[in-house]
């Protein structure tokens, strides 16, 4: 499996066999293929298992924390070398990039988080914050922090991002009525609000793009 790996990469491996050549990395001289099939079917699938929280993965049978490590270690990974490609050029001339590190970091994720990407007046990435954490149907927001968070980071403008661990990526009645009120309460002290992203596992809709957003 290894030299399949080398040769061929991804592609030459089913999900499972990723998955079960980093446990075999974590856990040497044991046959962890089981493992990672019951790991696939326990969790959805391959991206939702790196995508779990750490204490989600110790509770399956069969993880130590060597192995959690060793899964956690490749989804920051990839997060890291997608934000790197984000951060490469202006956001809005790079939305490809972008939205593909957004689904990776938000897609699979059990309760709604709520990030804000910061830019300054060339629409390049300023930073990438994490404002709050919630259930798994809302995640408070609150206009104060947004702005504070906006004046602390120099930024002109930002895209508001939050996730639907439902997987529809349609904007509730809330979402838009508390986009409304982020965007004014940034306009009165000239932060634009580009946009708003839902992420999914079924993809992403953008407030722009809905005309829910001017």
């Amino acid at each position: 499996m290894r030299e399949r790996f080398l040769k061929g990469g991804a592609d030459a491996l089913a999900d499972y066999e990723l998955l079960e050549l980093i446990l075999m990395l974590a856990i040497p001289r044991r046959d962890v293929k089981p493992l990672a099939k019951d790991l696939i079917e326990r969790f959805g699938s391959y991206a939702a298992v790196l995508s779990a929280d750490v204490h989600a993965l110790q509770s399956a049978p069969g993880l130590g924390d060597t192995a959690v490590a060793a899964i956690k270690s490749v989804q920051a990974s990839a997060l890291i070398l997608a934000r790197s490609t984000a951060q490469s050029r202006p956001v809005l001339s790079n939305w490809q990039a972008v939205s593909a590190y957004l689904q990776g970091a938000m897609a699979e994720l059990v309760r709604e988080q709520f990030r804000i990407l910061f830019l300054d007046r060339q629409n390049r990435l300023l930073a990438d914050e994490v404002l709050s954490d919630g259930t798994v149907d809302h995640t408070p927001v609150y206009p104060r922090e947004v702005v504070r968070r906006a004046l602390d980071n120099n930024a002109t403008a930002i895209i508001l991002v939050h996730n639907h661990p439902s997987g529809d990526v349609q904007p509730s009645r809330q979402d838009i009525e508390m986009t409304r009120t982020l965007s004014d309460a940034c306009n009165k002290i000239g932060i634009q609000v580009h946009d708003h992203i839902i992420v999914g596992s079924s993809g992403q809709s953008s407030f722009r793009d809905l005309g829910l957003l001017k």
